[in-house]
């Protein structure tokens, strides 16, 4: 329990019943608006735990999951339901994540709380999330952070060429050899296999998910018609302002508002890709946060 917060760790059932680690923050008194929290690649719920406290304490109830095969839904025995050790041979793409698990998150945020407008925080791929959602017209406002349409050509030089030659010439053949991708590498958690080469072929293409047309989310970016606003960081080196426009760009039915944060503008000496999400941005970037999540309009 945080101050002022309860916290539950529950299992969050996906679309197809495979169940999912979530924590559940609320606060102790009254909910005022729901905020459903979207997780990067090959990054734990855990991360978003500071903030998701802190959004609760405003008034929020908030969810936090891991994708099938991260984190808690990897690791965490589950009454009844076996749980995978190791992901060699794990099936789990990043589509899926969308579709199976985030839709479901979406929908069982929208059940509980349906009194309540529902707000949508997506980290990195979990912006992407938003606009592969057939469900995303139940989504209120949503709130990009560091999410991008990640085409390596759009990273700053010189990360650019290193996670070009991490991907296409480590990345993709360990993966293959071994069944799955290992976080070691560099990328965070392990991956499943299927996960990480969509992830590949997008980063690849100069249009990155926009340009699989495998992918059958994609006429749901069309759908979402909410407030939908998008920070990028200026010293982020992977969610530069032109990878946040192109992501932006694909919400046709949307106004997106991109804001532009630089470290100075709040006295820091950097934020990067992840830094959004730690307690010392509380009075800053988490408050403005917060308050947009929470405006009327």
């Amino acid at each position: 329990m945080l101050d002022d917060v309860f916290s539950d760790d529950i299992a969050l059932p996906a679309t197809d019943g495979y169940l999912l680690a979530a924590t559940l923050f609320l606060p102790r008194g009254a909910k005022r608006h729901a905020v459903l929290i979207n997780s990067a690649t090959a990054t734990p719920r855990k991360i978003y735990r500071g903030f998701a406290g802190y959004l609760a304490q405003r008034g929020c109830a908030v969810l936090t999951y891991d994708y099938r095969g991260i984190g808690g839904s990897r690791k965490r025995a589950l009454e009844g339901y076996n749980q995978p050790k190791s992901l060699q041979g794990f099936k789990a793409s990043m589509a899926d994540w969308a579709a199976l698990d985030a839709t479901a998150a979406v929908a069982w945020m929208r059940q509980r709380y349906h009194d309540l407008p529902l707000g949508y925080v997506g980290h990195s791929f979990g912006g992407q999330v938003l606009g592969l959602l057939a469900n995303n017209a139940d989504v209120s406002r949503a709130l990009l952070i560091a999410a991008q349409a990640g085409y390596w050509k759009l990273m700053t030089t010189p990360e650019r060429y290193r996670v070009y030659a991490l991907l296409r010439f480590v990345g993709v053949p360990v993966t293959r050899a071994l069944g799955y991708a290992p976080g070691r590498m560099g990328i965070g958690e392990d991956l499943p296999k299927d996960a990480f080469l969509q992830w590949v072929r997008w980063v690849m293409s100069p249009h990155y998910l926009f340009d699989d047309t495998t992918l059958g989310g994609l006429p749901n970016f069309a759908k979402y018609r909410g407030a939908l606003s998008a920070i990028c960081l200026s010293d982020d080196p992977w969610a530069t302002r032109p990878a946040v426009e192109l992501l932006c760009a694909g919400f046709g039915a949307a106004r997106p508002e991109i804001v532009t944060i630089a470290p100075a503008d709040i006295g820091a000496a950097k934020i990067g890709h992840f830094g959004f999400f730690r307690a010392e941005h509380r009075d800053t970037l988490w408050r403005s946060a917060a308050e947009w999540l929470q405006a009327e309009r």
